[in-house]
């Protein structure tokens, strides 16, 4: 199962669920994108890096059942819970295609629009990827990507010295698996180069105070961050369990609050 290893977080049920709340907090600002972009009933639209498939089965409801959603994943266990999900609620338009975006090609198409979410940061070959996804889009389609372009905006208020070496970590981690945390600069000259015209570029950063359902975004990845770095020998229970608590205590504090980590929203068509 070394494919399913590449996911830098796993692709256990836990990861699943995490992706899901991910997903239902996020789905706002998705399709107020979308919507800007013009993604539509009757479309083809593929959806790159779609892991379990929350936000397919969000274009599938925007498409109807006359138009078409393909997923692709490197992940075969994200694909079968997004098909048993599409089966459960008798979604059949749309189609999981298994591939490594850094070696294979992307599934055969032409498409009216293409949704990415946190995936050009984790691959190794973004700019290529970038080029073959372009690719795939009719003149005129439209491409709509969310990725991180200051990670380092992450920050608790009151801050903790524990929690910056947290994010510090996070990142250095990232970046020795291959990806890169802030790929969201580079972003935007590769697809002027790929034949896009950039239309739209919004900064996405959010302040988040205890309760906020936005608040339980930030606060699911702690732990299974943690979890991870503990994993990959990069930090020690202990010091991970000193985060933990850090991070509790300056959420309980009088007046808390976080910054998540910046993402930039990209919405580019194709010329």
């Amino acid at each position: 199962m070394e494919k399913e290893q590449e996911y830098v977080l796993g692709t256990h049920d836990e990861e699943i669920q995490r992706l899901g709340l991910q997903n239902a907090i996020w789905r706002p600002r998705a399709t107020d994108a979308w919507r800007r972009a013009g993604f539509t009933v009757g479309q083809t639209l593929l959806d790159v890096g779609c892991g379990p498939g929350w936000a397919s089965l969000d274009l599938a409801a925007i498409t109807g059942p006359r138009g078409r959603v393909i997923g692709v994943d490197v992940s075969r266990r994200f694909l079968d819970a997004a098909a048993a999900a599409a089966k459960a609620r008798a979604v059949h338009h749309v189609e999981w295609h298994e591939r490594d975006l850094d070696e294979h090609d992307l599934p055969a198409a032409r498409v009216d629009g293409v949704w990415t979410r946190w995936v050009y940061s984790f691959v190794r070959r973004p700019q290529a990827l970038l080029n073959k996804v372009s690719a795939t889009l009719k003149p005129g389609g439209t491409m709509v990507i969310h990725e991180y372009v200051d990670y380092r905006t992450w920050r608790p208020a009151p801050l903790r010295q524990e929690f910056e070496a947290f994010v510090r970590e996070v990142m250095a981690s990232w970046r020795a698996h291959g990806g890169e945390p802030d790929i969201g600069l580079s972003l935007p000259g590769w697809l002027e180069a790929a034949g896009c015209e950039v239309r739209e570029l919004r900064p996405l950063v959010e302040t988040v105070r205890p309760g906020d359902f936005f608040w339980q975004w930030p606060d699911a990845f702690v732990d299974v961050g943690l979890t991870r770095l503990v994993q990959l020998g990069r930090v020690t229970e202990s010091q991970a369990e000193q985060v933990r608590r850090a991070y509790r205590e300056s959420g309980q504090a009088p007046g808390a609050f976080q910054i998540t980590p910046m993402v930039l929203e990209i919405i580019a068509v194709k010329r």
